[in-house]
């Protein structure tokens, strides 16, 4: 044998080899062109015969390298019926990995073969011609035929037929294109919506639409956006194709290039060598050819496919180098944006997301849409040659909806084709939906086609398509692709072959799968089925894409569907498929498919928006699980939105499989995102969809055609919104002939349609088909003024309709759908029709507003006549027209028979000053005018209207700024009468006019003829002093002026009925006061004065205080903003004397003076404050000798002077002789800790003295309380105020002294332990009881017998100690005298005490000084000590307490050992009255020894047991053993499975109980029910408490009842339960007689059960509390008509009380005179609520807290508010934090009035809130 042959293997082979393969020649054919794809042996074959063709194919695939000959071996004997003595020897000697064999062939073959392509020859070496210019058409026209010959080689016809490959294509069925932007195409021959392709009769689409050749200067870069699978890559080759054919005669070249392919060239490139170089060279002399190209650049055509592929240039060079060479990107923005190759036209596509920035703002942008029917049709027609197998496949077509939604994708409806063509012939017609549900059981019946099915190979193609997406690689190499995987994707034409470039001299063949669908499908079957492949990775791959516009990301990812179809894969229909592909059994795919299914789980509940919600929508529809999918539904929002990302129909599909699973309704809004024409079609049948909203300028016909077949079939749609979209007339037919079929809508809009008369037209004879329907908008749409006119005689007619509302481009119709059922309707229409006809204009009311319209006066006149026959018109709003006066004259006139009921305006009409007389004349004749209000300024004219009784009475006519002049009073004044008689007074406003002096004394005269007003406003009119006075004489001549209000600042005068003068910002000499006064005497009363002006003289001033006597009807008189001397507060002070009717006087920084006078004999005393007046030692003496002559006074008020320590005891030496009987308020005046020594220095001598409060930190606070008679209790507080040790011994003898001192509270005085023990020891009355409180941070770390300690020390009796370290707090009585204790008696106690502890000598003083200990209290202590030395202390302590009456031991530490000692020691409290051990942490142990200590205490009468562990049978020996107990507090505290009978049993025996405290112990509507039972046992009952129990209706309407039997009933806490509306209305009728408290907050009441609780607590005379917090009452707010006399607190929390409720709820305020707190909080008032309070503040002499946080007052409502407050002094604060108010508006009102606190901190102090 020689070398040939063994090299060979055998020469025998080689020869079988060739011989067998000569009977196959075309499959041959086709391998070697899937092999070697560039390779062009055409020519060469002509001339060889058959067996020499063999010879010269396998020669060349041989010389590829042995990979590729060993995946040629593969496919040999694959796919051929090879015998298997030729098979074994082929695979041993070549397809084996390990092989050996080379090929050397047998015949010697031509170095260069006939007709293939010349070598490579660079376009930069060719050398320049001297005549290139003579040969340069002739070169040209020859690379122009080159390129063509090119083109018609590689873009060849071809369709995917059965069996053939699926990138072939024989025949085009385009997909629909949609412009992105206004781009008008050259030959728009179709009506499709802007510009989609179609084929008509097997013609060639128009392909001149893509390009607007007749606009040079227009764009010239196209880009085709579609997501994957529509299509583009075809697109693009089919325009190659027909360019080939000649079609597109204007481009004389086109270049096709892939950036797929232009990745894999790393170095840079210059435009002739991206041309000629990667595409197709020259024959010779490249740089003339392209010369040419460049000068005709016009007619050259370039296409870039899949520009979201590339390399973005972010990371690479941008623009062209000096040589003009750069990356391929760069060369491609170069040519978008016209620096190279300038006027060329660039084509290319992308899928949606960020563009790069090259493209030019007018390129313009195409969507590539799927599939519509037709097109399905179409392409199953040329698919299917067979007429039968067209009809049946097109059969299963129009079948099945869900194959229409696959089909809709073009890439899966060739895979559709592909299965429908196996499938069919073997299964029965309509079985394709059960065969083909998913897109991913599409793609796994493609794969069961191929046959066989080796999972070997197909589990390694999955490998190598996970590997390409995990790299973002598209394009593979031979390397990459192992020869048997190789041969087996050629095999089943699953890959493609082409050549590509890797740099300018080399070039290889690349591999890709046929669809970037089919990779991802390929990668899930690897990820899913292949035992290399953990659930950790799988898991990683289970993610959702966001498909956004992307803003950051420059590439977008390749794993669009990875995670869809590993969703499908989970469907368990997959199952048996992937466990035959995996080689392992079933539950092993269960389970990973259950690890899929799991993590789609988690994303369906989540928030998920846009894209990744449909992804998931996706996911979920694709495992095709009820239960997921109902999952995924029940998640979703109650309203997606959708924004600007692009929509298919499969994806709204997926999306309606989702919604019909969910039970509830949902709302649909899709704003700016690119739709697909047929999208709306995939909500057939859809009946959860409430809300449909599109607003898009990308939908027009099309879209609009396919909604109207969706809208009728949506039974639960409501709400439609086409808005801003392109539709016409066609597309308006549509939707006018379906929504007559849409009967249960309610609101359609189509805003922004550019509609035109007709189409509107068209659309509001549509309304009375709709019976449902509430509001139709057809906004910004393009209408006449005929056609204006005509919508009004529609609304005139038609009886649903309300309003009508047109403004400008508006238009909006609201209809009141009809209530009658159908049976009504159908009787209705039995009677007459006139009869009807005068019903229905009687009942029905219409509004029409039509603005900005451009009606003129004629339009007046048919708007008139066509009102005139319609029904009760509401409000007309017809302002902003051209009706001018005559227009104007003819509807006020009309005004009586059109019977407004409401409002016309007539605003912005061109109206003049004549006009108005006009207005007035023809509004003199309507009687149910309420306001006229007309200003030419502003251009306004508005008649208003009552529509009752009630509003009737007070009409109000306003012209203001109309320019009237004195001369025209005559003429307006003859007007007005008129319309002026009305039962009750009228306003008139004449404000902004220029009446002046004149005028004003005119008017004067004239108003008698006017009737009585209620109101004259003559502000802005140019008027003096002297014309005030003479309008001041009105206030005596006119009865109903009684109000004159004058500040000419503001230019503001008004004079009105309720009874005050005020006179602003005006110069007030003593004259002028003086016969302002005089003026004043003969006015009626009651009379307010209010003046301001810059300053007051102190002249002045006492001339207004002299005068005041001689008017005894005043009851107020306020200075405001008016500056006053230093001399003014003694003259005010003074007025006292001077006027005996002088109530109170309030003067505040000198420029804010408030006098107030009542009667004379009013025994509630006078006050007197001066605050802030700069007073100071040498002021005091002067004051009190003033104020010495007062007899009744009761406050006086200090605050924010000068008085200092030393002013401080000037007033205490002189205050003997000041009479107070109420309180003295020094706040803010400088005094140190000497002043206050100083004071308790004088308390013994100050015997009145009821109560003094001093602190000297921030607040600085100094307060003293007065009684009228003389006091022997007295309480002392001292706050910061920092004592030293040398201030122990003075305060000590100071207490002494003060034997009336019997409480005195420190509070943060820096007095420490040792200065506390001293204190103690130095205090020695001669008898009765003192209590000192500290309150130090000491005290919370002292240990508890340190603290004894310190009572040890003191001089007198401890009677009581509590300790409690969460208030630091320490607090101790003592008893005066000490007495000594009797020997014998000391030695008895003594014998009960373990004296060998540490504590002996303590245990000894304690049991001296507190032999007479009733009441021993600690609270959060910690009792856990060494040796537990506290707790043994107390033990000793206890057994030697013979009169200990209470022990408190809540919220501590205690050991068991220590729990021990204590109820040890307890055991001999033989006189324990109350114990409490509530909140602390007991053992079963602990609770035994308890109950131990308790046996035998008869006297127990209190009990509290919060928080402790009780046993049924231990809470009911409780009770048993302690049946005369009054009080039982057990919270939180019932362990174990107890019974409620369990609960509520023992308490039958505790007869005595007066409280009942078991809340938050969750005893429900069955334990409530026992406990009603048992409650007519207890009749000493005081006190229930049973909140946060868990208590619904049933137990609480039970308890209700039961009440009866509670006669002493106090308070009432049933707060935190779901009680609703029928436990209000049970506890209404049988609310106890003696209720105090009654608590009901988080109640779930509503409106009905809250007014019950009113009408019932309405008048009750013991009700000092109510709390109805948190509850939904609304308008349900109780008030009163009696009152409460007793009530101090209310809570109304919470409870959705607005403006209109607050009027009721303020006047019931009034009736309960002891009202302290109001809680108003987190409710809806406004500035209307706000008023009605501040008018009944000073009506409220008690109040001292008003919360009004979180609600809706602006700067202007607490304004009102200060303003109430002035009039009162008792508020401490109003809450007003977090309302709608300025920080700076909220510090300047807040520095006006320190009362009203916008702060999130509450320093003040308030009540605390029960539950």
């Amino acid at each position: 044998m020689d070398n040939t042959s063994l090299e060979l293997g055998t020469e025998n082979l080689w020869g079988c080899l060739v011989r067998f393969l000569s009977a196959n020649p075309e499959w041959l054919s086709a391998k070697v062109k899937f092999f070697l794809p560039n390779l062009d042996l055409a020519s060469s074959n002509k001339a060889l015969d058959p067996e020499q063709r063999v010879i010269l194919q396998l020669s060349k695939m041989h010389s590829q390298g042995r990979t590729t000959w060993q995946s040629f071996i593969h496919c040999v004997c694959m796919e051929l019926e090879v015998p298997l003595g030729l098979e074994v020897p082929l695979m041993s000697t070549w397809g084996q990995e390990d092989g050996k064999g080379s090929c050397v062939f047998p015949i010697s073959l031509p170095l260069l073969f006939p007709g293939l392509k010349r070598p490579h020859q660079s376009c930069e070496s060719s050398p320049h011609r001297k005549n290139c210019r003579t040969q340069q058409p002739e070169l040209a026209q020859r690379y122009l035929q080159l390129l063509r010959i090119f083109a018609q080689q590689h873009y060849v016809n071809g369709f995917p037929g059965p069996g053939q490959s699926l990138s072939s294509l024989q025949a085009y069925v385009p997909s629909i294109l949609q412009w992105n932007r206004a781009t008008v195409p050259l030959h728009a021959r179709e009506e499709e919506t802007m510009g989609d392709l179609k084929t008509e009769d097997g013609t060639d689409v128009s392909i001149q639409d893509l390009f607007n050749l007749k606009a040079p200067k227009g764009s010239k870069v196209t880009v085709l956006l579609g997501k994957s699978g529509m299509g583009k890559t075809t697109l693009a080759r089919w325009l190659c194709h027909k360019w080939a054919d000649g079609q597109l005669d204007h481009f004389q070249a086109l270049f096709f290039f892939e950036f797929r392919r232009l990745n894999l060239i790393t170095h840079f490139l210059t435009l002739p060598q991206l041309l000629f170089d990667l595409y197709l060279s020259p024959e010779s002399d490249p740089d003339t050819i392209f010369q040419y190209l460049k000068e005709n650049a016009d007619r050259v055509l370039l296409i870039f496919d899949g520009l979201d592929e590339a390399l973005h240039p972010c990371s690479i060079k941008e623009t062209v180098g000096s040589d003009g060479s750069g990356p391929a990107f760069t060369l491609f923005s170069g040519l978008c944006c016209g620096t190279l190759l300038p006027g060329c036209w660039v084509i290319a596509t992308s899928r949606p997301g960020k563009l790069p920035p090259c493209l030019p703002t007018e390129a313009t942008m195409i969507h590539m849409w799927g599939f519509d029917q037709l097109r399905m049709e179409e392409y199953m027609n040329y698919f299917f040659t067979q007429q039968q197998s067209q009809e049946v496949a097109l059969a299963e077509l129009r079948a099945n909806r869900h194959l229409r939604s696959m089909c809709a994708v073009p890439a899966l409806c060739q895979v559709v084709c592909v299965c429908l063509y196996h499938l069919l012939p073997a299964s029965l017609p309509g079985q394709s939906a059960a065969l083909l549900p998913t897109v991913t059981q599409l793609y796994m019946q493609m794969v069961l086609t191929l046959s066989p099915l080796p999972p070997t190979s197909l589990l390694g193609l999955g490998e190598v398509a996970l590997s390409g997406l995990e790299t973002g690689k598209i394009i593979f190499h031979e390397r990459d692709i192992p020869p048997p995987v190789m041969a087996f994707g050629a095999a089943h034409n699953l890959l493609t072959s082409f050549c590509v470039h890797t740099s300018l001299q080399h070039q290889e063949t690349g591999y890709a799968f046929t669809h970037l669908s089919l990779q991802e499908f390929l990668a899930a079957l690897y990820l899913m089925a292949s035992p290399k492949v953990d659930k950790n990775t799988l898991t990683h791959h289970v993610t959702l894409n966001s498909r956004w516009v992307l803003r950051t990301r420059a590439r977008l990812g390749l794993a669009d569907y990875l995670s869809t179809f590993l969703a499908g894969l989970a469907s368990h229909t997959c199952c048996a498929f992937l466990s035959h592909l995996a080689q392992r059994n079933e539950a092993w795919v269960g389970a990973r498919q259950a690890t899929v299914v799991q993590l789609l789980r988690k994303l369906a509940t989540r928030k998920l928006t846009g894209p990744k919600l449909v992804d998931v929508c996706h996911c979920v529809a694709e495992t095709q699980e009820p239960q997921l999918a109902s999952l995924a539904a029940q998640s979703l929002p109650f309203q997606i939105t959708f924004h600007n990302f692009p929509l298919t129909y499969a994806d709204l599909a997926a999306l309606t499989y989702i919604l019909k699973h969910r039970t509830t309704p949902i709302h649909l809004d899709f704003e700016g995102c690119p739709l697909e024409p047929q999208c709306p079609r995939a909500l057939v049948g859809c009946r959860q969809v409430e809300t449909l909203s599109f607003k898009s300028r990308k939908c027009g016909d099309a879209f609009a055609k396919a909604l109207a077949g969706s809208l009728p079939t949506m039974e639960g749609l409501k709400k439609l919104g086409f808005t801003g979209s392109k539709i016409t007339a066609g597309g308006i037919s549509h939707l006018v002939q379906a929504l007559p079929l849409c009967l249960q809508l309610e609101e359609v809009s189509l805003q922004d349609n550019q509609l035109k008369d007709r189409e509107v037209m068209e659309l509001i004879e549509v309304l009375p088909s709709l019976p449902q329907l509430q509001k139709l908008d057809l906004s910004r749409n393009n209408f006449s003024v005929s056609t204006l006119l005509w919508l009004v005689k529609v609304a005139v007619t038609c009886p649903t309709i309300k309003t009508l509302q047109v403004r400008e481009a508006g238009l909006i119709f609201l209809l009141s759908p009809p209530t009658e059922t159908t049976a009504d309707r159908q009787r209705a229409a039995d009677l007459q029709e006139e009869d009807s006809q005068v019903k229905e204009t009687q009942s029905r009311t219409l509004t029409l507003r039509l603005q900005k319209c451009q009606l003129s006066v004629h339009d007046a006149e048919v708007l008139v006549d066509l009102l005139l026959k319609g029904p009760r018109l509401e409000e007309v709003d017809l302002s902003g027209n051209q009706l001018e006066d005559e227009g104007c004259r003819l509807l006020a006139e009309a005004t009586p028979q059109l019977c407004i009921s409401r409002k016309l305006d007539l605003s912005d009409n061109d109206l003049s000053k004549a006009g108005v007389a006009y207005v007035l004349r023809a509004a003199s004749t309507c009687q149910s005018l309420a306001e006229l209000h007309v200003s030419l300024l502003h251009r306004i004219v508005v008649l208003s209207f009552a529509h009752d009784e009630e509003e009737q009475e007070g009409a109000r006519e306003r012209l203001t700024q109309c320019g009237l002049q004195a001369k025209d009073l005559q003429k307006v004044c003859e007007a007005l009468e008129g319309s002026c008689h009305r039962p009750r007074p009228s306003h008139l406003d004449l404000s902004g006019n220029t009446l002046g002096d004149k005028g004003a004394a005119l008017l004067a005269q004239l108003l008698p003829g006017l009737g009585p007003l209620q109101s004259l406003n003559l502000s802005e009119n140019g008027l003096s002093l002297d014309a005030v006075f003479s309008l001041t004489q009105c206030l005596s001549s006119l009865q109903w002026v009684c109000h004159l209000d004058v500040n000419f600042e503001s230019q503001h005068i008004l004079l009105r009925g309720d009874k005050s003068d005020s006179l602003k910002k005006c110069q007030l000499e003593p004259t002028s006061l003086a016969r302002l006064c005089t003026t004043l005497e003969e006015c009626p009363g009651p009379l307010q004065v209010q003046l301001s002006c810059e300053v007051l003289s102190d002249q002045s001033l006492e001339t207004l205080l002299l005068c005041l006597p001689r008017l005894p009807q005043l009851s107020l008189l306020q200075l405001s903003h008016t500056a006053l001397s230093p001399r003014s507060p003694f003259l005010l002070a003074n007025i006292f004397s001077w006027c005996p009717r002088a109530q109170k006087v309030d003067l505040r920084s000198l420029c804010h003076a408030t006098l107030y006078f009542g009667s004379s004999e009013d025994p509630e005393g006078v006050c007197c404050g001066l605050t802030d007046c700069s007073l100071c030692q040498e002021h005091v003496e002067p004051l009190c000798e003033m104020l010495s002559k007062c007899a009744n006074l009761r406050q006086l008020d200090l605050t924010a002077n000068l008085l200092g320590d030393a002013g401080l005891r000037c007033l205490l030496e002189h205050l003997p002789q000041v009479p107070i009987s109420g309180s003295l308020d020094l706040s803010h005046n400088n005094i140190s800790q000497e002043g206050v020594l100083h004071l308790v220095e004088t308390l013994p001598s100050c015997p009145r003295v009821l109560e003094a409060s001093v602190n000297l930190g921030c607040t600085q606070d100094f307060r003293i309380h007065f009684s009228e008679q003389e006091e022997a209790r007295m309480t002392l507080r001292l706050n910061e105020c920092s004592f030293g040790p040398e201030h122990v011994s003075r305060l000590a003898a100071s207490i002494t002294q003060a034997l009336q001192l019997i409480e005195l509270t420190l509070t943060q005085c820096c007095l420490g332990l040792e200065q506390l023990t001293v204190l103690l020891s130095l205090v020695r009355r001669p008898s009765g009881l003192l209590s000192l409180r500290v309150e130090e941070p000491w005290v919370g770390r002292a240990r508890v017998p340190a603290l004894l300690e310190v009572c040890a020390q003191a001089s007198g009796n401890v009677t009581e100690v509590s300790i409690s370290k969460s208030q630091q707090l320490f607090s101790v009585q003592l008893e005066f005298p000490h007495q000594e204790e009797n020997p014998e008696a000391m030695a008895l106690r003594l014998a009960h005490c373990d004296l060998g502890s540490d504590h002996s000598l303590l245990v000894r003083q304690l049991m001296d000084t507190c032999a007479r200990l009733q009441r021993l209290s600690l609270s959060q202590v910690n009792l856990c000590d060494t040796g537990n030395a506290s707790s043994l202390l107390l033990q000793n302590l206890l057994l030697s307490l013979s009169e200990l009456k209470t022990f408190r031991l809540s919220s501590s530490c205690v050991s068991p050992e220590g729990l021990a000692h204590l109820m040890s020691g307890l055991g001999h409290c033989h006189h324990l009255e109350e114990l409490e051990f509530s909140h602390n942490q007991s053992s079963e142990e602990g609770t035994e020894a308890l109950m131990g200590a308790l046996e035998g205490k008869c006297q127990m009468r209190k009990l509290h047991l919060s928080h402790l562990p009780l046993s049924g049978s231990k809470l009911a020996m409780l009770t048993r053993g302690l049946s005369h107990m009054r009080l039982l507090r057990s919270s939180r505290n019932i362990t174990g499975d107890i019974s409620h009978c369990q609960i509520s049993e023992p308490f039958k025996a505790a007869t005595s109980l007066e409280e009942l405290a078991l809340s938050h112990s969750q005893i429900g509507d069955a334990g409530a029910q026992h406990f009603a039972v048992i409650l007519s046992g207890l009749p000493e009952l005081r006190k229930i408490d049973l909140s946060a129990n868990s208590i619904g209706p049933t137990g609480g309407v039970q308890l209700a009842k039961s009440l009866t039997f509670c006669k002493h009933l106090e308070e009432l806490i049933l707060g935190c339960n779901t009680l609703e509306d029928p436990t209000a209305l049970a506890l209404a009728q049988r609310l106890p007689q003696h209720l105090k408290v009654l608590r009901l907050p988080s109640s779930r009441l509503g409106p009905e059960g809250a007014l019950s609780l009113g009408q019932a607590l309405d008048g009750s005379p013991h009700v000092e509390e109510i709390s109805l917090a948190e509850n939904n009452l609304a308008k349900g707010v109780p008030h009163f008509c009696k009152g409460l006399p007793t009530l101090r607190r209310i809570d109304l929390v919470s409870c959705e009380i607005d403006n209109q409720t607050a009027k009721h709820l303020a006047a019931s305020f009034v009736l309960c005179p002891a009202l302290e707190e109001i809680l108003l909080s987190w409710n809806l008032l406004g500035d209307e609520a706000a008023a009605e309070l501040a008018q009944v503040l000073p009506q409220m002499g008690r109040l001292k807290r008003l919360d009004l946080e979180k609600n809706r007052i602006t700067a202007t409502g607490a304004w009102l508010l200060a303003k109430g407050l002035t009039q009162e002094s008792g508020i401490q604060v109003i809450r007003l934090w977090s309302n709608p108010v300025p920080p700076a508006e909220a510090r300047y009102l807040q520095s006006q009035e320190p009362r009203l606190d916008f702060t999130f901190f509450d320093n003040q102090p308030q009540t605390s809130r029960g539950t």
